[in-house]
């Protein structure tokens, strides 16, 4: 059996990702997403197990000790980290793997796992970015603020990645993705 490939998609907070990775799974239903670990506390309507591990900074330490996270990043102030035991299972298992990570992660992930593909989603501009943001309501003006600051940085990264997928409407950057994963294969 063929080992299952490594999708890596990024882009800064607001961009939509979890809204495009839902669609692109709609479309290609047995691609996997591994939960992955975080510090941040659960936002309303999150499930422990199914949207993140939610764990402590001394778990998350003890974990990252013990060799078992394929990357990590603080994220805003949070501490993220993509398991390397889930993600390795899935793909000896033969099943491709979606995981949603930070620029920081994705860098280290660049020379670790060179048999990745890195997808960047972004913004059909900065302005139409920070719209999102403060539509979305879930953060404090500082927090805003920081993830304003966190965006310009992500955008600035988006030229070493394999592919660059413009979220300007939902279903066409799902597609657009669609189309990147099958061709690839």
């Amino acid at each position: 059996m063929a080992r299952g490939r490594l999708v890596v998609l990024s882009g800064p907070s607001g961009v939509g990702k979890d809204t495009v990775i839902q669609a692109v799974r709609r479309r290609l239903p047995d691609l996997q997403r591994p939960v992955a670990y975080t510090t941040r506390a659960p936002r309303p309507g999150e499930t422990d197990g199914l949207e993140y591990s939610f764990v402590t900074p001394e778990e998350f330490a003890r974990l990252r000790e013990e060799g078992e996270f394929l990357e990590t990043a603080t994220v805003h102030g949070n501490l993220y980290g993509t398991s390397r035991r889930r993600v390795e299972e899935l793909r000896e298992s033969g099943r491709d793997v979606l995981v949603k990570i930070d620029v920081q992660g994705a860098a280290q992930l660049l020379a670790d796992q060179p048999d990745a593909t890195f997808i960047f989603l972004a913004p059909p501009s900065r302005e139409v970015l920070l719209a999102r943001l403060r539509e979305r309501a879930t953060e404090s003006p500082t927090e805003l603020a920081r993830r304003t600051e966190d965006a310009d940085r992500e955008l600035a990264e988006a030229g070493w990645y394999h592919h660059l997928v413009v979220n300007d409407e939902v279903e066409r950057a799902a597609g657009e993705v669609v189309r990147l994963l099958t061709r690839d294969r």
